[in-house]
């Protein structure tokens, strides 16, 4: 009998529709002929399973569900959610209460890693080279000059919690930084202010399976706008993307070790990936991690898979069997 599997997405934030869109890709690409592939959406409401007949709730109870008479119970979930609760350690939390398998970050590494000021600050205490920054919240008193001086100009401000790059502004000047934070105060309840570091942008992906962590060709990224925004993400025309990224092969090496050593640092499950900025002289500045990267077929993720003649679906299934396999091991 053909294990069950839930790939689910959706989101309670701005990213929701881009989840949807990444869990329907990734059912498309799970082997049929080895598992029983149902998608399913959440959001502050119902929780809703995609069928043949329509939409069925999930039981939350168990998460469940009835179909032609029988009660579906899933074997492994494929974890798709990007933002809240998929990725900041919420519903792992709650697959780890049910006892059931999952693709994804567990509940101390999803809510660190969805943090951006507490990622960086673990990762300088392990010598991982990041930008300075400064961590804003509701009630603080802005002082815009000693911001200023903390990063320099120019500057990122961004959601801290987050992705996307919704609610994110490239600051020139410190007339631009009130409005940058209230932009980003509207997508979250903290912001981070990060200097300007650079150099040339790079995205990793990286996994581990039975065999060990497994780095993914370097992508590097370049974008006709200021920054590698929404519309540069997601919008044709605005970016190029080069799998593998013309690096020296010393630079490639140095970066893929570093990519391994994070994904161990903050003990990541799953497919990750980590962003660098890399400097004229080949010093790594890590940028974030994403534990839930988008897996459309035009995706970064897939792409390095495709680069290095992997195939996604050969991919998914040791990840979902390795998921199992830990899960008995516990």
């Amino acid at each position: 009998m053909k294990q069950k599997i839930a790939v689910v997405g959706g989101s309670f934030t701005s990213e929701s529709d881009i989840s949807k869109n990444s869990a329907v890709q990734v059912s498309g690409m799970i082997d049929s002929n080895k598992f029983d592939v149902y998608t399913v959406f959440i959001s502050h409401g119902d929780w809703m399973v995609q069928t043949q007949d329509g939409e069925i709730p999930i039981d939350k109870s168990d998460f469940s569900f009835m179909y032609k008479g029988k009660k579906i119970t899933f074997d492994c979930v494929y974890n798709t959610i990007h933002g809240t609760p998929g990725e900041d350690g919420q519903m792992p939390g709650y697959w780890e209460l049910l006892g059931i398998p999952y693709t994804s970050c567990g509940v101390f590494s999803g809510a660190l890693t969805f943090n951006k000021y507490a990622t960086k600050t673990f990762l300088r205490s392990f010598g991982v080279n990041t930008a300075d920054a400064v961590l804003l919240r509701p009630r603080d008193e802005i002082k815009v000059s000693e911001i200023v001086k903390k990063v320099g100009l120019p500057c990122f401000v961004k959601p801290n919690n987050g992705g996307s790059s919704f609610g994110v502004s490239k600051v020139k000047t410190e007339a631009e930084m009130i409005p940058a934070i209230k932009k980003a105060f509207g997508e979250d309840s903290e912001v981070i202010i990060e200097r300007f570091v650079k150099g040339i942008e790079v995205s990793v992906g990286v996994y581990e399976v039975k065999n060990g962590i497994h780095v993914l060709p370097i992508t590097e990224i370049q974008t006709k706008n200021e920054f590698f925004d929404y519309q540069a993400k997601y919008e044709a025309g605005y970016s190029q993307e080069i799998t593998p990224a013309e690096l020296p092969e010393k630079i490639t090496a140095a970066c893929k070790e570093e990519t391994a050593k994070i994904y161990k640092y903050l003990n990541c499950f799953g497919i990750c990936r980590v962003d660098f900025i890399i400097t004229h002289d080949g010093v790594m500045n890590f940028l974030e991690i994403n534990t839930n990267p988008g897996m459309s077929k035009a995706s970064i993720v897939p792409k390095q898979m495709r680069a290095e003649g992997l195939k996604e679906s050969e991919v998914f299934a040791s990840l979902i069997q390795h998921a199992i396999a830990m899960k008995k091991k516990a």
